[in-house]
């Protein structure tokens, strides 16, 4: 499978390098576009403050860009929070998308987004202060109405991005689980 993975608001760090190993080593391709052009945050408030200063239109732009070169082979678009955001983005506007992995993340749909069966992933944890419960349900509902076909995995008591070990957020146990569940969706695609 060809998989482009978005990094979070902390931008490219080792956990999604990781990530990519992991995937690459269960046979898939997959590229890791840097959003940021190298900036790495210890905190959410600065990577937040980085991501405004950008904009989220010269965000998008290089999300875009970067996905192009490879949206022909049928990506499975996949990223960490705001990196998960960026992917549904794309996803729903790309026909030849063959599959959607959110991880730590969703985003609002456009009123006229449609697909055709998109199978989609989503692992978040429960509660998560960025994922309510009324958004989540509210989020689900319109993705069906879109034509994705959504499956949801909660985490009973792990941090918002606690697949990156470097943070406190962390939790081990939900990360294998997570990556064990993905991996299994993944080859179904």
């Amino acid at each position: 499978m060809n998989i482009v993975l978005f990094h979070s608001t902390y931008g490219l760090r080792p956990a999604v390098h990781a990530a990519a190993d992991r995937l690459r080593a269960a046979g898939h391709e997959v590229w890791t576009p840097d959003l940021f052009e190298g900036r790495v945050f210890d905190d959410v408030e600065a990577g937040r403050a980085f991501q405004s200063e950008l904009g989220k239109d010269e965000l998008l732009k290089r999300a875009i860009l970067a996905a192009a070169p490879y949206s022909e082979r049928g990506l499975v678009y996949a990223g960490f929070a705001l990196g998960a955001a960026t992917a549904q983005t794309l996803a729903l506007g790309d026909e030849k998308a063959r599959g959607l992995l959110l991880l730590h993340g969703t985003s609002d749909l456009a009123e006229n987004a449609s697909v055709d069966e998109l199978p989609v992933q989503l692992h978040v944890a429960e509660p998560d202060p960025f994922e309510s419960d009324d958004w989540l349900s509210a989020w689900y509902l319109r993705m069906g109405r879109a034509g994705a076909d959504v499956e949801i995995y909660r985490y009973a008591g792990a941090g918002h991005l606690y697949t990156d070990p470097d943070l406190d957020d962390y939790d081990a146990q939900a990360t294998e689980a997570t990556w064990r569940t993905a991996l299994g969706f993944l080859e179904t695609l």
